[in-house]
């Protein structure tokens, strides 16, 4: 798997910005693109888009794609990694770290929320077979921190075997994008 490991302050507060994590996420999943292409996608005009990639490339999550270009004018972006990964933990005894990272992690948890909310709005026109093949679910578990840190492992694990499938299928073939969200977190309320 291709990671990206964020120890960074000032990359977590780039990340955190809702347009720029879509924007990373849209270049992973759909590949280089342009600015034009991108703010088609999110709805947003391509000069606005340039600065945010440029943005993000000034932290390292993104690269200028040259070679892809038609012309001078035409400025195509990739992604320089397929994941990022980054621990609220590791932040604990640096305040600026700390503040950056809570700010990613509640980015990112609106647009998890944001995409299983369109994921339910969606669902009739997605059909039965998608709709009953996709799960949602919780469970309330009491367990020791060893216990949960083997069960977050576990699932890890999972995501990860099926990554490997994922990247057997192509376009047209009878897959489409899926979203595997897992979280174990000890609960806030006792």
């Amino acid at each position: 798997m291709d990671v990206q490991r964020l120890d960074d302050a000032a990359q977590m507060r780039a990340l955190a910005h809702p347009t720029r994590l879509r924007l990373v996420g849209l270049l992973r999943t759909g590949g280089p693109q342009t600015a034009a292409m991108l703010g088609d996608q999110v709805d947003e005009a391509p000069g606005t888009i340039s600065y945010h990639c440029k943005r993000l490339a000034d932290v390292g999550f993104i690269e200028p794609a040259p070679e892809l270009g038609t012309d001078r004018r035409e400025r195509w972006w990739r992604a320089v990694a397929q994941h990022t990964s980054w621990d609220l933990a590791d932040a604990f005894d640096d305040p600026d770290r700390m503040l950056a990272a809570t700010a990613l992690d509640r980015t990112v948890a609106q647009a998890y929320a944001t995409e299983y909310a369109a994921f339910v709005d969606r669902a009739p026109a997605m059909g039965r077979d998608w709709v009953a093949a996709s799960t949602s679910g919780d469970r309330g578990l009491r367990l020791t921190v060893d216990e949960l840190r083997t069960l977050s492992s576990e699932l890890q694990a999972v995501l990860d075997r099926w990554e490997g499938v994922s990247g057997h299928h192509e376009p047209g073939d009878g897959s489409e994008r899926v979203n595997a969200v897992v979280q174990a977190y000890r609960s806030a309320r006792s």
